[in-house]
Formats: structure tokens, sequence, C-alpha cells
């Protein structure tokens, strides 16, 4: 597990740099989009991913792994909305904003540690394209949820199922990146 705990961290700094380069542009405009925009979001950047995984032909020279930094962020953005709460206004300094990340990173990566420890570490024999389903899977039941008004019966909350997106996706980079080198 000592090589999955880098391999995170390394996934999860590439996504942090871009983050942070992005609030430099933009500042924290994002603050201002309601939880199923940004659900909305993620949802389309899953569609894409599979778009892609289905189709032998691209139009675009991006591949999924643009794709799924965008899940990982989004979905932490995600994080820090359910956490502040949306505003009319971006309102979030750079080095707050930063704070919120790390702080949400952490918690998401204890909750992959400790899921990692029971399952043994079982999302390495996963294909890329199951994590994508995964992924897809949990955005349609974050949808579910919002529509229901953030009432569940039996289920986990919204946040879990953010927190699983971006662990699926760090995986899914992981896999990615192993594969390129091979």
């Amino acid at each position: 597990m000592q090589d999955t705990s880098a391999q995170y961290d390394a996934v999860i700094n590439t996504c942090r740099n871009l983050f942070v380069k992005k609030m430099k542009d933009y500042g924290s405009a994002w603050r201002i989009l309601r939880l199923p925009s940004l659900t909305d979001q993620i949802f389309i950047k899953a569609q894409r991913i599979r778009s892609l995984q289905e189709k032998e032909v691209r139009k675009i020279d991006e591949g999924e792994a643009s794709e799924f930094i965008g899940i990982i962020n989004y979905s932490i953005m995600a994080l820090i909305q359910l956490e502040k709460g949306v505003v009319d206004q971006p309102d979030l300094p750079p080095d707050e904003a930063e704070e919120l990340y790390d702080k949400h990173v952490t918690i998401t990566k204890e909750l992959m540690m400790d899921k990692n420890h029971d399952y043994g570490e079982a999302w390495r024999d996963l294909r890329v394209s199951s994590l994508t389903d995964l992924i897809i899977q949990k955005i349609l039941r974050v949808k579910q949820i919002e529509d229901n008004k953030g009432k569940t019966l039996v289920s986990e909350g919204i946040d879990a199922n953010y927190q699983d997106m971006i662990n699926y996706a760090v995986f899914a980079m992981i896999h990615l990146g192993e594969a390129k080198n091979t």
C-alpha cells in the first residue's frame, strides 16, 4: 500500500497544480456553482471518457487523463461547496481555497486508505473502463439524491459519493500512468 499512497499523492499533486493555476487565471468563480451544476460538469467529463473509450476516432487531441483530472477537481470543489455553501460572488482567496482543497484531499485519501486496507487493493484488478462506469454510477446516485433534496433512507450522503468519485478517478490515473510507462 506504500506504492498506492505515493502514486495517489503524485496524481493529486498534478490535479492540485492545475487547480492553483486556474485559481490564478479565474479566481474562485466556481464558488457560484450550485451542487447540481458541479455534478453535471463531472457527468460531462465522465461521459466524454466513456465516449473516448468506446470510439476508435478522436476529433479532439485530449485523452482521458485531462478528463479524470477534471472529475477530481470538480469533486473537490463540490466538497468545498457542501462545506461552505454557494455564494453569489467569488469569495475565496487562493490561499484559503488551497487550504480547503488540501483538507478535503486529506479526508478523501484517508477514506481510500481505509477502504484499500479492507478491500486488499482490489482496484488494481479493475479496468479503467470499469472505474469510469463506477464514476458514472456515483454521479447518477448523486443526481438522484439531489432530486430527493438531499434525503436518503439508508444510503451514504452526497459527500461520500464525491469522495468515491475522486478515489476512482485517482485509481484510473494511476492505471493510465502505469500503462504509459510499460
